[in-house]
């Protein structure tokens, strides 16, 4: 609902066996991409592409930062919804989140550039979020947690290496669904371990799939994450039709470097409850 206020045009573990890839020593799929899911669990910082479809706002790109000590996460997205293009900024720092850009209904700005909206949180547990409509959910969640859902799968399998952005992978693929990933929660070894599974349960959640996710995950020959992509149907819901899908592309572009996300200054932000309230009032 606030959302389409303030912008214009807007609507509201078990593992598989596998062969190694050449020239690396043999290991299994599932532990392969249980290494990476635990360099993921290292990671302090992030810069991130995504590409891809997201059900009612359509083709999506979006450029991104984030850090976790402290929290910040800065984001320049594009979607296309209806023929129409929506370029936005978004950042969240502290306890605040500020939106700018070409998509911004600029009658509600007062002459201001940025809106400002508190409580904001982003990254968290799918509960946790709250990026008052203007983060599609599907984007509200921490990557590097997202980049290990794959360790629940069933049926895991290696499919090849390939380069990306420059760099050898060996590409894996497999589906993955709550239940698995209950039971990858539930037979992790150790507390540590349960806690990450936990959280990429939370993210799968947050994602609103049907059932099944689809996922390809791309690990060099570090064991880190490079991309990974998610492909399934969507839960009917208000304003997202039966059949709709979700087919997203993480790209990891540097990970453990210094991130900065700055506020916008006081003097040039307004109020987003502010306007939503007078959008509601009128």
């Amino acid at each position: 609902m606030v959302f389409a206020v303030v912008v214009l045009g807007g609507g509201t573990v078990a593992c598989g066996e596998g062969s190694a890839s050449e020239g690396r020593a043999a290991v299994t799929p599932g532990a392969a991409v249980a290494e990476a899911a635990r360099h993921a669990g290292d990671i302090s910082s992030l810069r991130y592409r995504v590409t891809g479809v997201l059900p009612e706002k359509g083709r999506v790109e979006a450029e991104a930062s984030m850090g976790t000590e402290p929290s910040v996460m800065g984001m320049r997205m594009t979607t296309t919804e209806q023929g129409a293009e929506h370029r936005l900024e978004i950042r969240f720092v502290g306890d605040a989140m500020y939106v700018g850009g070409s998509a911004l209904a600029s009658e509600k700005l007062d002459g201001k550039g940025w809106f400002s909206a508190e409580p904001a949180a982003w990254g968290r547990g799918s509960w946790d979020n709250n990026s008052y409509g203007v983060l599609p959910r599907q984007l509200e969640g921490n990557p590097a947690v997202q980049s290990t859902l794959l360790t629940g799968s069933k049926d895991l399998r290696e499919t090849g290496t390939e380069t990306v952005e420059g760099t050898r992978t060996t590409h894996y693929r497999g589906t993955v669904t709550r239940s698995g990933l209950g039971a990858a929660r539930d037979a992790a070894a150790d507390k540590e371990t349960r806690l990450h599974r936990i959280e990429s349960l939370d993210q799968f959640i947050g994602l609103y799939l049907a059932d099944t996710l689809t996922m390809d995950l791309w690990v060099d020959d570090d064991h880190h994450t490079k991309r990974f992509r998610l492909r399934g149907d969507v839960r009917a819901s208000r304003g997202v039709a039966e059949g709709e899908r979700l087919d997203l592309t993480f790209t990891f572009l540097d990970v453990d470097r210094p991130v900065t996300v700055e506020a916008p200054p006081a003097e040039d932000t307004a109020d987003l409850a502010a306007a939503a309230d007078e959008a509601a009032a009128g």
